[in-house]
């Protein structure tokens, strides 16, 4: 019983590991994420790895039974945007659970008949059977073999992980780089675990919840600064984050996007270095770019990644990067435990990645 069409250059991969992205909390919660509208029903999850169960034709890098992560974006390959290297870019993308396409957090249930005592006898003796399938077809250039010393758990990490890696990449962190990171969230966290990889000295991160501050102090922040909801506290609380510094602040990364956190890090961010907005948080902001302007601090953004997954693999095969701390709650895929670990992962505080096991 044919069940996907496989291309040539297709797999067929059977899910076992998928996190809950902030994004999917907000089209399940508000229908829509930014500008991205939920507007008619859609799968979501896109943080996922799992099994190779079959191959194309002409699939030479993957076989059976390998365990992949999925790189979850389909680009089109022929804009001037792939070509040129940009394909996280592309207008024609199509992205695991991002309106309208389907994502992977999903059973596929296919009910069939069967007889036990054979075709001429079909009538007599047909009995109802359910099969459960937790499965994808994907480009298998989009699926990446897992090292022997890499989980499942920690190949559906690297998608959140390649967030972190991309923005280090766009903003040239390197060993002489400080760095201030606004927000706590799962983001904030793996882009703090990816700057150190890349051997950033020191490491400064706000955020107004205490508990995820506490969080960030064990995964390596230097200092955490907790911070309010107010903009008018900006001017005071850039002086206490520059004191926590104690030098300048050459990069960057808005991990929340409101007007409160990037008009921080645009004014604690040292003349002539760097704002990375990774946040989405507000389709639109009303923030004063005048000053950071004549200041010479260059503002960068970044939408998703590109060409992450081997390096993010390297960092998690040699211990570079250890997301598991970053693993908190796991549930499995009945009704409840699908509402559940919505509302768990909707919560924030010390839920910061909730991760099903399919």
């Amino acid at each position: 019983m044919v069940l996907f069409n496989l291309g040539p250059q297709d797999v067929k991969v059977r899910i076992k590991a998928l996190g809950i992205c902030g994004s999917d909390v907000h089209h399940f919660k508000t229908m829509r994420c930014a500008n991205f509208i939920v507007k008619k029903p859609m799968v979501i999850g896109h943080e996922c790895a799992g099994f190779i169960e079959e191959i194309g034709s002409e699939v030479k890098s993957l076989q059976v039974g390998d365990r992949v992560a999925l790189e979850p974006g389909i680009s089109c390959g022929r804009c001037s945007l792939c070509k040129n290297g940009s394909y996280n870019l592309c207008p024609e993308m199509k992205f695991f659970g991002s309106p309208p396409t389907n994502g992977s957090l999903a059973h596929k249930v296919i009910k069939f008949l069967a007889s036990r005592t054979g075709i001429f006898a079909i009538l007599s003796c047909i009995q109802e059977k359910i099969l459960f399938i937790n499965q994808v077809v994907h480009p298998a250039n989009l699926c990446f073999k897992l090292p022997d010393n890499v989980s499942l758990e920690e190949g559906a990490m690297c998608e959140p992980l390649s967030v972190g890696v991309h923005a280090c990449c766009r903003a040239n962190v390197g060993p002489e780089t400080n760095i201030l990171i606004m927000g706590s969230g799962p983001i904030g966290l793996v882009t703090l675990l990816a700057a150190r990889a890349f051997g950033a000295p020191r490491i400064v991160i706000a955020d107004v919840d205490v508990q995820r501050l506490s969080i960030a102090k064990n995964l390596g922040a230097d200092e955490t600064i907790q911070v309010s909801t107010d903009i008018k506290d900006v001017a005071a609380e850039v002086i206490k984050i520059q004191n926590a510094m104690g030098s300048g602040i050459d990069v960057s990364f808005d991990c929340v996007g409101f007007d409160k956190t990037m008009s921080t890090a645009l004014n604690a961010t040292r003349s002539g270095g760097k704002v990375c907005l990774i946040g989405l948080a507000k389709s639109e902001m009303t923030i004063s770019l005048t000053p950071a302007a004549a200041r010479e601090v260059d503002v960068i953004g970044i939408f998703r990644y590109r060409n992450t997954w081997p390096l993010c693999l390297d960092f998690l095969k040699t211990g570079k990067i250890n997301v598991k701390p970053l693993i908190t709650h796991r549930f499995g895929f009945s009704q409840k435990e699908v509402e559940d670990a919505f509302e768990t992962s909707a919560q924030g505080g010390s839920a910061i990645k909730v991760m099903f096991n399919l």
